[in-house]
């Protein structure tokens, strides 16, 4: 449990990511996946970062009973903080990073496979903000990456997910390939992109990043304090408290 690192193949590098039961990341293991990725990155041997998930589905964002079980800001600050990290991590890696994506893809999902330089997803994948209904607010930048700007909105105010296929179809995922070969997918791709000089593929990360239209950073930060004003203003917890409520029920 937690995130991992492995060598599945020459110049790549594996950061797995497993925080049962759905991949919603404590504090703590945001800042665990920001590590993972810098230092996979940095490492001289790697041109090419596999961004991978066990379990049920890629990611479902921040741990909610995280944020129920503090009564003040403390774990709101902290996965601010540490979504804002890791997905920095995955745009400013050296070397490029191929996100595989299984299942859902949600909430703090989206910022990092909206700052990945590939996608591969299996046909089972989703993606989605459902923030509104959690009492938060985010990600809008980078789900501005997957879609154009008026499905961006419409997902955003809706809640609702987009298939595979259908990013497939906007350009922003590579392939969609079955669930039994996510993983091989991901990695042929990170094979072919190992390929090249080493030197030459973190320069060529370095420019395409430096010609992008929209800083990610300051755009997600800009985003974040809307969401620290709802939080400030009770309507967060309002909300998040009936997260769930059919479940419960």
């Amino acid at each position: 449990m937690g995130v991992s690192t492995s060598s599945p193949g020459k110049g790549i590098a594996l950061v797995t990511v497993d925080f049962p039961p759905v991949n919603a990341l404590p504090v703590q293991g945001w800042y665990e996946l920001a590590d993972a990725l810098r230092s996979a990155g940095r490492d001289p041997e790697t041109r090419c970062v596999v961004l991978a998930a066990e379990g049920r589905g890629f990611n479902a964002g921040v741990d909610i009973k995280e944020m129920r079980r503090d009564s003040g800001h403390g774990a709101l600050i902290g996965a601010n903080r540490g979504c804002y990290e890791a997905f920095a991590a995955v745009y400013e890696c050296e070397v490029p990073v191929v996100a595989a994506v299984h299942g859902f893809c949600l909430g703090g999902g989206i910022g990092l496979v909206g700052n990945a330089d590939a996608i591969v997803a299996s046909e089972d994948a989703t993606f989605g903000l459902p923030e509104l209904d959690r009492g938060a607010l985010g990600a809008a930048t980078h789900l501005a990456r997957l879609v154009p700007q008026h499905l961006m909105r419409a997902l955003y105010y809706t809640s609702r997910t987009a298939t595979a296929a259908e990013l497939h179809a906007h350009g922003s995922v590579w392939r969609v390939v079955p669930r039994a070969e996510l993983r091989s997918a991901a990695l042929a791709l990170a094979a072919e992109i190992a390929l090249k000089d080493g030197y030459l593929i973190r320069l060529a990360k370095a420019a395409i990043n430096g010609i992008d239209p929209v800083d990610v950073r300051r755009s997600y930060r800009f985003e974040q304090g809307f969401t620290f004003e709802a939080n400030l203003s009770g309507v967060a917890a309002r909300v998040r408290d009936t997260f769930g409520e059919e479940e419960r029920s």
